[in-house]
């Protein structure tokens, strides 16, 4: 029997909502999940790592590493089955920092053949940028041409949930048992 899987790493600046996602996603993964997720709950800023168990087809652990971790996100890409990196659509003025992290990110060797899920989180917000604004203003197409993972992009609300049934089918789809 294989033992447990290395955690998928919860990355990106502060704010832009990691903390409120694992929460979500845990009621979501949860029995009571498909009577609705309710009022967001309160969150604070994450101090260091986080670890949160979702219960899928088998357990999958979500390490959530505070934004401003971000000079020490490397240390932890030695032990990663997958990368979700989100970035705040209401915010613009983080979007080159993001962009940077993100580069920086699918350019560590650890990483070259992990799968990357980005997430475009606040798209309830109404000063949000559209999915289109964000793929040209981080220049996706050209990114996810050199990048050498499998990366997927998806437009969340941690808040009102948007796109969360789709961040657990790709985590259930891209971490299962290889057969």
């Amino acid at each position: 029997m294989a033992g447990p899987r290395p955690p998928c790493l919860l990355l990106g600046a502060a704010g832009v909502g990691k903390s409120l996602l694992v929460k979500r996603l845990q009621k979501l993964s949860s029995k009571e999940g498909a009577q609705g997720l309710g009022e967001p709950p309160a969150t604070l800023p994450t101090v260091g790592t986080n670890l949160t168990d979702l219960l899928l087809q088998r357990k999958i652990t979500i390490r959530e590493l505070g934004g401003c971790m971000g000079p020490i996100w490397p240390s932890y890409y030695g032990d990663c089955s997958a990368v979700l990196f989100m970035i705040d659509a209401a915010n613009p003025t983080q979007i080159s920092s993001s962009c940077i992290q993100l580069l920086s990110l699918l350019s560590a060797e650890q990483l070259a053949s992990v799968s990357v899920l980005i997430l475009f989180n606040k798209i309830d917000l109404p000063c949000c940028m559209s999915l289109v604004e964000m793929k040209s203003l981080f220049r996706m197409q050209d990114i996810v041409s050199c990048a050498s993972q499998p990366i997927t992009m998806v437009e969340t609300s941690a808040r009102d949930g948007t796109g969360l049934p789709d961040v657990l089918q790709w985590l259930q789809a891209t971490l299962r048992d290889p057969s």
